[in-house]
This record gives structure tokens, C-alpha cells and sequence, in this order.
């Protein structure tokens, strides 16, 4: 029997492929638990009464490193099961705010793929990552390299 919800193996990842994930939509609890769990209570993720009066960002503020971790749960749930081997290196940057109510997905374009040097049955790709809200603009954009198994270790 077929088991589904397995992810992308390194022949499915060629550059230049293009996929978006589902959204998911970020709350004010998940920024409350977000921030209590790490410690980041700083003012603009836990004052409203500064956020109103003396901040120049308006309403609920969802942290960068909240929206990265949700990203990659996005594609992990759907594209990374049992095939991502490695995370090896990332540059991000935050492109504007998300706040609580904001819908988020995540387009991915793969922009390297070659198999990896030094780990047979291994190749290794790099994904520029957009967070999309719903009203189209960039949060954040990314770009991990990772390490993901091979369907057949031929292809190293």
C-alpha cells in the first residue's frame, strides 16, 4: 500500500521547479506561546498599550523567527518527510511585518541541485523561499541548502 505525504527525493528537486505550499493563518496565541517558550518578551511582542502609543508598528507582531519556524513547517509537512537528511546553511531576510490574522504560505523555486561530494545516495539543494501573506506581499525570503536522499543512488 502507498504511503502519502512522503517528501521530494533530490531527482524531483531539478533547477528552475516551483512549488507553494498551503497556508496557515498565525494567531495572537500563537505569537503569546511563541514568545513565553523562548524567552523573547521583549515590548513589541508583549506591550499593546506601547505597541498603540509609542511604537511605529501597529498591532500584534509576530516575531521573524515565529514566521521562519512556521514556514519550514510548512514544507517540512510537505515536501521533507523521510527524505530531508541535513539542514547545512541559510541566508534570510526579513522583508516587512506579519501580524496576528495574517495568512501565510510559503513559494519555493529551486535555484541549485547537485549531487553531494562527499555522501553517496545524497544530493544537495538550495530553495529560494518566499513567505507570502494573503495580500501578496513578501514577509520573509530564504535560502536553506539541505541535504536530501536520493530515489537511486546512481544519480550521485
Amino acid at each position: 500500500m502507498e504511503t502519502v505525504g512522503l517528501g521530494f527525493h533530490f531527482e524531483d528537486l531539478p533547477v528552475g521547479r516551483q512549488f507553494r505550499t498551503v497556508g496557515r493563518t498565525v494567531t495572537e496565541t500563537d505569537i503569546v506561546n511563541f514568545i513565553n517558550t523562548i524567552g523573547m518578551t521583549e515590548v513589541l511582542f508583549t506591550n499593546i498599550e506601547y505597541l498603540k502609543h509609542e511604537s511605529d508598528i501597529k498591532g500584534r507582531l509576530a516575531p521573524g523567527s515565529l514566521v521562519y519556524c512556521f514556514a519550514e513547517g510548512l514544507l517540512v509537512q510537505a515536501t521533507l518527510q523521510t527524505t530531508g537528511a541535513a539542514f547545512l546553511n541559510m541566508e534570510l531576510d526579513v522583508k516587512g511585518p506579519v501580524f496576528a490574522g495574517d495568512t501565510i504560505h510559503v513559494e519555493c523555486l529551486v535555484i541549485e541541485a547537485r549531487p553531494s561530494g562527499s555522501r553517496p545516495g545524497r544530493g544537495l539543494v538550495r530553495t529560494r523561499n518566499r513567505v507570502v501573506k494573503q495580500d501578496g506581499t513578501v514577509a520573509l525570503e530564504y535560502t536553506p541548502l539541505r541535504m536530501i536522499k536520493c530515489r537511486n543512488i546512481e544519480n550521485t
